[in-house]
């Protein structure tokens, strides 16, 4: 479904949920081959010393701070900078963080907050488990959809871990995978609040002498990103006065809108460059959401506009779509947490090469089906 762009928040009334997924449906990668990543077990409480082939993991169950890892290997390779797809394996590591009682954004009073964090790191590929020279490495934080949890995207987050990012997944107490039919999507105001909390719990990791963090993450170079309601959790960390993360240093947001019950103005106060990635057949969230959020200000704006796309399949699975918004979500990454300019053509010839799969416009400009 789409519509005439519009520019300014969304009003009016807010409908009721849809099932299994949202309340609103509001809104220069190097080339090279994203490679295919092993899973296996490992040790959660130190950093993982086997490898085994297992199946794609099942996001059916919790798992508590401390429960094991699982390991991504390959072949023995030369370990460079971050920023190319494939240089690492990827093993994974989960954390819970038990965010306080405090009062949230909009005033209301919340208890305490479980927030699971699946973390998806890089390792050598000749020592599986181990971290590889060349950190610290940038951080890239991810908020699934409404009743998501992380292994929908599996790939995707693979391909970014694999290119030497830490990748954060944050699975949110009340609209995750695991309530079900008690998810209360009411609670997406309260989402950018879990995503900064986890991100402030990491760098304090990070900054202790003694965890499996130390070192590891550059404090410097944080991003986020997120799909249909973790892509209006991200776009409220970015821009929106309730919940503006400045530790951000680029924000990437995959099928989402503004959220209308948050209670700050979105882009008064500036924002980090973004991503907008849409599919022109998402019936989920219609297209002038996302270019509601990439026309609201002059700053730095990518669109990725991905033709006859729908609403999951381009960050889910292993398919062609998927492929193209890995690539071009690692370049635009690579171009503004890395600050590698070259990054910057990489986005265009992605695109451009894409076969008709989608166009990418910036400076508010868009692509001939959006404009």
């Amino acid at each position: 479904m789409s519509a005439v762009p519009i520019s300014g928040p969304i009003s009016g009334p807010i409908p009721g949920p849809i099932p299994g997924r949202r309340l609103i449906a509001a809104g220069e990668l190097a080339a090279v081959v994203l490679v295919a990543v092993v899973l296996a077990a490992a040790c959660g409480g130190a950093p993982p010393a086997a490898v085994r082939s297992v199946a794609s993991p099942s996001a059916s169950a919790p798992a508590a701070a401390g429960t094991p890892a699982r390991t991504a290997s390959a072949a023995p390779a030369r370990v460079v900078s971050p920023g190319v797809a494939g240089t690492y394996g990827v093993a994974e590591r989960r954390m819970t963080f038990t965010e306080p009682a405090h009062v949230g954004v909009t005033g209301q009073h919340l208890g305490e907050r479980s927030v699971l964090t699946l973390i998806r790191y890089p390792v050598a590929r000749g020592s599986p488990g181990s971290w590889p020279s060349g950190g610290p490495f940038p951080l890239l934080m991810f908020a699934p959809g409404f009743q998501q949890c992380s292994d929908p995207y599996e790939h995707l987050l693979q391909a970014w871990a694999s290119a030497g990012y830490v990748v954060a997944s944050v699975d949110f107490p009340r609209t995750d995978c695991l309530v079900g039919s008690a998810a209360y999507e009411p609670d997406l105001v309260n989402q950018p609040g879990d995503v900064s909390y986890a991100l402030g719990r990491l760098l304090a990791l990070n900054a202790h002498p003694h965890d499996f963090l130390s070192g590891r993450l550059n404090p410097h170079a944080i991003a986020a990103t997120g799909q249909s309601d973790g892509g209006d959790t991200v776009a409220a960390l970015a821009a929106d006065t309730c919940c503006q993360d400045r530790r951000l240093k680029a924000v990437a947001v995959l099928s989402g809108a503004e959220w209308p019950p948050m209670p700050g103005p979105y882009f008064t106060r500036g924002a980090p460059p973004m991503l907008f990635v849409q599919g022109n057949a998402d019936t989920i969230n219609p297209p002038w959401t996302s270019v509601q959020l990439y026309r609201a200000d002059r700053a730095t704006r990518y669109y990725l506009d991905l033709y006859g796309a729908d609403h999951m399949v381009p960050y889910t699975g292993d398919n062609p779509v998927e492929r193209l918004v890995a690539r071009i979500t690692l370049a635009f990454f690579d171009r503004y947490v890395l600050g590698q300019a070259r990054a910057l053509a990489t986005m265009t010839r992605a695109a451009g090469a894409s076969g008709g799969l989608a166009a990418l416009g910036s400076g508010g400009g868009l692509p001939p089906d959006t404009g």
